[in-house]
């Protein structure tokens, strides 16, 4: 290398000799260290922007919220007046009255199939608080609950409805017992879900609250469904009185019409033609006059033979339920649900008895230990 050509020796290697010049490696130093001073710049800036934001922070959460409530009002501004939707008039007492109520997510998944939705009325006021309804499956029994749960829950939050018309008192509660699933992660099958959630609607309701209850009693044998499902019925009626939309296949359900005075009976129609099953999907009183499983099988596609048989099948069942009075016989002489729970002694609870005698202030603490010790023996 020439004195003065510019370049300086930097390290020399087994195959391989380098240099630089002066004015690159000055170069090189500069960007190494631009990126540095980028970072450091980028890192002031944010800083400056976060003590901005801070200083104003009131400010900009008014206006967030301001602009959240105006997105809310304006999204149900703009579907209340797409799907042309009512105003609710809300009223004291309990009350529940909706004519030409409808589905919004429904009417709309039909609508893009150029199909009708077929709008049905719900009035549950006064006296009559209770609805049983019947009718085969796809029929629209589950649409025809979760519209009108949809419809207290819009209206409670401000909203049109999609309905004619509405009246309803507030609802300090809304339940909701609909659908099939498993909490395997839990170990709970889908009888013990649907029984949990059956539980906690027991025993919080109010007369102030909305329940709405689909096939309960259907995960487990038809006797115990048909028993559970009873219970329910009248436990609703006479312990918690809410207003409750109760949607079941036991027909043997309907019995209870004759001793339930808020209970009335419904059911969505269906008709078969040509031996094709038309669901008409309207909701009217009185109870179905059968459940027609066999023509929503065929619907679904299963094989001749094999309906067939169950046609076989289903006529010597019904011959012998004819003969015996049916799984229900012998339910009319059943005292009521209030009546049974006097009647049925309490059993007596050792560990409560223990706990009612001890006197907690004059325990030492080790006395404590020790009688927690003795309770715990007994559980």
């Amino acid at each position: 290398m020439k004195e003065g050509s510019g370049f300086t020796h930097r390290q020399s290697l087994a195959g391989v000799v380098r240099f630089n010049s002066v004015d690159l490696h000055e170069l090189a130093s500069r960007v190494a260290q631009a990126g540095a001073h980028a970072l450091a710049a980028e890192a002031a800036h944010l800083e400056d922007m976060i003590a901005a934001v801070m200083a104003h922070k009131s400010a900009i959460s008014a206006a967030a919220h301001a602009l959240a409530r105006l997105d809310v009002s304006s999204a149900l501004a703009e579907r209340a007046a797409e799907g042309g939707w009512s105003r609710p008039q809300f009223e004291d007492g309990q009350c529940l009255d909706i004519v030409g109520g409808r589905h919004p997510v429904v009417e709309d998944a039909l609508a893009k199939a150029s199909e009708p939705f077929v709008a049905n009325d719900c009035r549950l006021v006064g006296e009559d608080r209770l609805w049983l309804v019947t009718g085969p499956n796809m029929g629209g029994k589950s649409t025809f609950l979760r519209q009108n749960a949809l419809i207290v829950i819009l209206a409670q939050a401000g909203s049109y409805v999609p309905a004619t018309s509405a009246r309803l008192s507030l609802v300090d509660r809304l339940f909701s017992r609909v659908g099939a699933s498993d909490n395997l992660a839990r170990g709970r099958s889908t009888f013990m879900v649907e029984m949990v959630e059956t539980a906690a609607i027991l025993a919080q309701a109010t007369e102030r609250s909305f329940v709405i209850l689909d096939e309960v009693g259907r995960g487990t044998s038809t006797y115990d469904g048909l028993a559970l499902a009873w219970a329910v019925v009248e436990a609703v009626h006479e312990t918690n009185r809410c207003r409750c939309l109760f949607a079941t296949h036991y027909h043997e359900l309907t019995r209870l019409a004759e001793k339930l005075d808020a209970l009335s009976l419904h059911h969505v129609s269906a008709r078969e033609w040509k031996g094709d099953l038309v669901l008409l999907h309207e909701v009217v009183p009185g109870p179905a006059d059968r459940s027609y499983g066999l023509a929503v099988a065929r619907l679904a596609g299963l094989p001749t033979p094999v309906l067939a048989r169950a046609k076989d099948v289903l006529a010597r069942l019904e011959a012998g339920k004819a003969k015996t009075g049916g799984i229900a016989a012998g339910l009319d002489d059943l005292p009521l649900f209030a009546a049974a729970i006097q009647a049925e002694p309490q059993e007596a609870d050792p560990l409560r008895e223990a706990l009612a005698n001890l006197d907690v202030d004059a325990l030492s603490p080790r006395e404590a230990l020790d009688q927690l010790y003795r309770l715990k023996q007994m559980d």
